[in-house]
């Protein structure tokens, strides 16, 4: 399973929106959140390349940090 940082995120509202844009990818389900590190984990059933997680997550106010 892959793991994300995503910074900003502080609420369960953050981590719901953050949720909704990942599991929106195609490839990409089973998204989970943990709040106190920042980090997203979700399942791919194919290869989703990390611009295209960059971009989403930049869509709802989020940067995804390297």
């Amino acid at each position: 399973m892959p793991t994300i940082q995503i910074k900003g995120m502080r609420c369960g509202h953050c981590a719901a929106s953050v949720t909704s844009a990942l599991n929106a990818i195609d490839g990409i389900s089973g998204t989970t959140i943990a709040l106190d590190t920042g980090e997203a984990t979700f399942n791919q059933s194919k290869d989703v390349p990390l611009a295209d997680i960059k971009k989403a997550i930049a869509a709802i106010g989020f940067e995804v940090e390297e």
